[in-house]
């Protein structure tokens, strides 16, 4: 276990742009008071015995970037922007709800969806674009900092595009549902291999 290291994978607090059902990728909008709410719980959480979180690892968005601040008020340990970490680029369609999707690109929409790992908004980025990036530095990190646990404050794209290819998912639609977003998911990184450790884990509640 000690050349094994573990990475807790945590999507970003609740956007202005979540509530109100628009694709953010590489675009920004600030953490609304319900999101930041949950992201102090997850501090709480995060900061228990359970944990022994060496550093936090965060894309540099805003909005991921305060949610790394918020929760190092509790852990207070470094903080390290990786690039490699930021959203999918939803090139044309950043900005647009998913109604205005829908609604104006319905026909080329489903065209990308049908196309699983290979979808790509136009003028943006595949999804395994985004875990080749991703993996590419989680591997890297985890011989750097082997035997560490470490914190990743990031977004669902990638998070999704991780967990999908660990357990061989095609990005289907008829695929079942396998993590959910708000929760933290975490994976073992040992001699470049990556392999899920526990998903879904649920912050403890307020005692």
């Amino acid at each position: 276990m000690s050349d094994s290291t573990l990475f807790g994978l945590l999507r970003h607090g609740q956007t202005i742009w979540n509530s109100q059902g628009r694709v953010q990728g590489r675009l920004d909008s600030p953490l609304t008071s319900d999101g930041i709410a949950a992201v102090r719980e997850w501090a709480r959480f995060l900061g228990s015995p359970r944990w022994k979180w060496v550093r936090i690892l965060t894309s540099p968005a805003p909005r991921a970037a305060t949610t790394a601040q918020l929760i190092n008020e509790e852990l207070r340990i470094e903080i390290q922007e990786e690039k490699d970490l930021r959203e999918q680029d939803w090139g044309l369609w950043e900005g647009l709800s998913w109604s205005e999707i829908r609604t104006s690109h319905g026909e080329e929409l489903q065209s990308q969806v049908d196309r699983g790992w290979s979808f790509r908004p136009p003028g943006g980025e595949s999804r395994k674009e985004v875990h080749d990036r991703a993996h590419g530095l989680l591997t890297k990190l985890g011989r750097r900092y082997a035997g560490e646990q470490i914190l990743v404050i990031t977004h669902q794209g990638v998070i999704k595009s991780l967990l999908y290819a660990i357990e061989k998912r095609k990005f289907s639609p008829g695929e079942p549902k396998l993590i959910d977003k708000n929760l933290l998911q975490t994976v073992s990184c040992c001699n470049d291999t990556m392999t899920g450790f526990a998903y879904n884990i649920e912050p403890l509640p307020r005692s």
